[in-house]
């Protein structure tokens, strides 16, 4: 074999290696894997949690705005309301506020994950002009989270449900402190 033949195969050879190699280095894969029924299973119980977490915080939201229109109704009620408000906009927090993530069962592995936001909830009833109406409603807002946090207890996975239960507890409380503890 001259020189100039050992070259060309040699060039050849580099060529298809460089070849070879390049068409391995794609991000995409030729055929889309189907993800098995595990992750199926697994992307249905994140998404039916995820939707679990923003009814409960959206619930807290509500309340929350509840004790903002009857703070603003009635300024005199703050020192009786203000506390129960921290309370309620901690468990806003807590329940999740600000969306949770879900990391769909997709062909990529490096598929990024999808945030659920939380919907912004409609404008708060208005707020009755006398300030003792304002409690009673403010206890029957109280009183519907706390049973819509109950209710969410059925489906929520152990540790979220163990949280819902303390604030619906929670709310169950201040609905006591809002009518019947104001008068002891």
């Amino acid at each position: 074999m001259t020189t100039t033949g050992r070259r060309a195969l040699l060039t050849a050879g580099v060529s298809a290696a460089a070849a070879a190699a390049l068409s391995g280095c794609t991000s995409e894969d030729p055929v889309p894997r189907k993800p098995s029924a595990a992750e199926v299973r697994a992307e249905r119980v994140a998404r039916a949690e995820a939707a679990l977490r923003s009814r409960s915080v959206t619930a807290s939201r509500t309340l929350l705005e509840r004790y903002d229109a009857a703070l603003a109704a009635h300024p005199a009620l703050a020192p009786r309301l203000s506390p129960l408000r921290r309370s309620v906009a901690a468990h806003a927090k807590a329940l999740g506020e600000g969306g949770t993530t879900v990391r769909p069962a997709t062909a990529s592995p490096t598929a990024s994950a999808t945030p659920i936001p939380v919907k912004p909830t409609a404008s708060p009833a208005p707020v009755a002009a006398d300030p003792r109406a304002a409690l009673r409603e403010l206890a029957a807002a109280e009183r519907t989270a706390s049973d819509a946090h109950t209710a969410a207890l059925v489906t929520a996975p152990p540790e979220y449900a163990r949280l819902l239960a303390s604030v619906a507890a929670a709310g169950a409380a201040h609905a006591y402190l809002l009518t019947e503890g104001a008068r002891s």
